[in-house]
This record gives C-alpha cells, structure tokens and sequence, in this order.
C-alpha cells in the first residue's frame, strides 16, 4: 500500500490523467478517488495543482470527443455498445435521450456527475450532429466543474486524507486487499443487478417472426412504444404502435384494457427499457406483457415498415381502448 501511495505522490497528475481518461472512456475504474487523493497532495506540494487540474480535464475532452466523434460517425450502434458494456441496469439510450431530449445541450454540464449519463450523453451529442464547436465549449465547462469539485475536495480536506492514507498504510497489504475485495464486490453487485433483470424478462420475450404469426393469426397485440418521442419522430415507429414513455407508465396505463395482449419495444440493447416498462405492467395486474426481442432495430432488420405517422400518447391508448370494447 506505502508503494501505490507513493506512486501517487511521485507521478500524481500522470496517474490522475490516465485513470481519468480510461474512466471516461466506459471503463469502470475509481478515477474520481484517484483525483481528490492527488488533490490533497499537490497541497504538500508534491505536485502542482494547476498541473493536476489541467490534465484530468483535458483526459475528460480527449475521451468525450472520442465519444462524439464515434457517434457521430457510427450513430446508435456507438449507443448500444455503450449499453452492452455498462455495469449500470438502468444506462440506456431511452435515459439518456429523455434527459438530452429535455435540457438539450446544457445537460452535459452536468452529465459526468450522474452515473451512467456522461459517456451515452457526449456519443448522443455526436449522432445528433450537435456542433463540433458547440459541444466542446459546453463539454469543456461541465468537465471544468467536475474536476474542479473534485480537486477542492482534495485541497479543502487534505488532513482528513492523509488520515485515511495513514490508516491504509498501517493496514500494509491488507488495507490493498481491502481496497480491491470493496471494488470487486461493487462491480459483481452492479452486474448481479443487471443480470437478475435480464434474466427476469428472457424467458418471455417475443420475436419479430412469432409476432408476425400472430398478425397471420388474426390476433393483433397492443403494440408499445416506450422510447421517447423525439427518437419516434426520427426513426418512426412499427405501424399501429402506442407511445407510452416510461416515465408516464403508471399514469397512462389505465388506458389500457387489462386483457390486451401487449407487446413492448425500445431500442436498448437487451431491451431494459422494454424489461423495465414490462415489469411494471405486470405488477399492475396485466397478465401477458412481453418485450420485443430486439425492439425497433430487429423490426427494421426483417424488412418490415415503419410508420412516422402513428397517433402517439394517451390519445392513442384511449382508442386501442375503445376499439377493444
């Protein structure tokens, strides 16, 4: 442990910029401890603190614009691998184009503070064609005050971490071991998570080939669309689809008929918001809710129609429930 504080004292803004830039990137690496550790021993003067503020600011530019540049070369498949790598159950594209569809490009001053938003925030800013120019100003402030936040957290209680750095480097090795057995149960914890979500929703999900048999069938499924209505505008939606966003859910459900065969799409990579929109149905007493495996992307993969003329909302969900009466 002395060796590993050490280093911290000897290579601070290196070690900060590069755990920086690696956690900006998706990898789920403690770098925001890392920065106020460093912080509290540039005030020793170990190292400069304009130097160690300048760095991990510029790590959080160089990982977002590699983000904005991917989006926007490679749109929403840049989003789902995003998706499909994130520890977090509740990181999807739906979350984070409702929050980027409702404060625009000033979310991303305050993206990197909500777990989850700033990586998906700053690909979303490159495949909406967000300007160059534009985002990097923004991206530069948001980041400016995160990393500021942190490094005079680092500076204001620098006492109380070098307390903390005494205890682990009394603890010797086991205060490493404790370090890494904390880390490795708070990633295994975030992946039992999204694993037991997952699992909960597999088992029932409908294919576009078996939904296609129930059309052929005569049996026409309520049809729900829970992404949000600027990503309907863009993409359409599968004809005869309802728009229910998820967090309208428990206030328009009622327009629903309880005996409708449902069926819930999104564009999440393993349909979590499709999952999380199913679970919630059921728990209010629908009894056949059934995600779309794939959602929207696998629709559009078999060759079938889309339509951007689709009445949306609860005026929609009050016609699927008069036609059912």
């Amino acid at each position: 442990m002395d060796t590993l504080f050490s280093l911290l004292a000897t290579y601070g803004v290196a070690i900060a910029f590069f755990s920086m830039l690696i956690e900006q990137l998706g990898v789920p690496l403690p770098a925001y401890p890392v920065l106020v550790v460093a912080a509290a021993l540039s005030v020793d003067g170990h190292h400069s603190a304009v130097s160690l503020y300048a760095a991990t600011v510029a790590a959080c530019l160089l990982a977002d614009v590699t983000w904005y540049v991917a989006g926007r070369s490679h749109g929403a498949r840049v989003l789902g691998t995003i998706c499909r790598i994130s520890i977090n159950p509740d990181t999807c594209v739906r979350q984070t184009q409702s929050l980027f569809e409702r404060w625009g490009v000033w979310s991303l001053l305050v993206a990197k503070f909500v777990p989850g938003f700033g990586t998906l925030a700053t690909a979303l800013s490159g495949s909406s064609q967000l300007r160059l120019s534009t985002f990097v100003a923004v991206d530069a402030l948001g980041s400016a005050l995160y990393i500021g936040i942190g490094l005079w957290l680092g500076v204001h209680f620098h006492e109380t971490v070098h307390e903390v750095l005494a205890t682990f480097g009394r603890l010797g090795h086991w205060g490493l071991m404790l370090f890494v057995v904390a880390l490795a149960i708070f990633l295994a914890a975030k992946w039992w998570q999204r694993r037991r979500l997952l699992r909960e929703h597999q088992g029932s999900r409908i294919t576009v080939h078996e939904l296609q048999q129930l059309f052929s069938a005569g049996r026409r499924p309520t049809l729900v669309d829970v992404r949000p209505a600027s990503r309907r505008a863009q993409t359409g939606t599968i004809p005869g689809a309802v728009h229910l966003p998820l967090d309208r859910v428990d206030e328009d459900q009622q327009h629903i008929p309880r005996h409708a065969e449902i069926v819930v799409f999104c564009e999440c990579p393993n349909e979590v918001s499709a999952a999380h929109v199913a679970r919630q149905l059921r728990r209010s007493g629908f009894l056949t809710v059934r995600p779309l495996a794939g959602g929207l992307d696998a629709w559009i993969a078999s060759g079938l129609p889309v339509d951007s003329t689709s009445p949306s909302g609860v005026a929609a969900l009050q016609s699927v429930c008069a036609t059912s009466r």
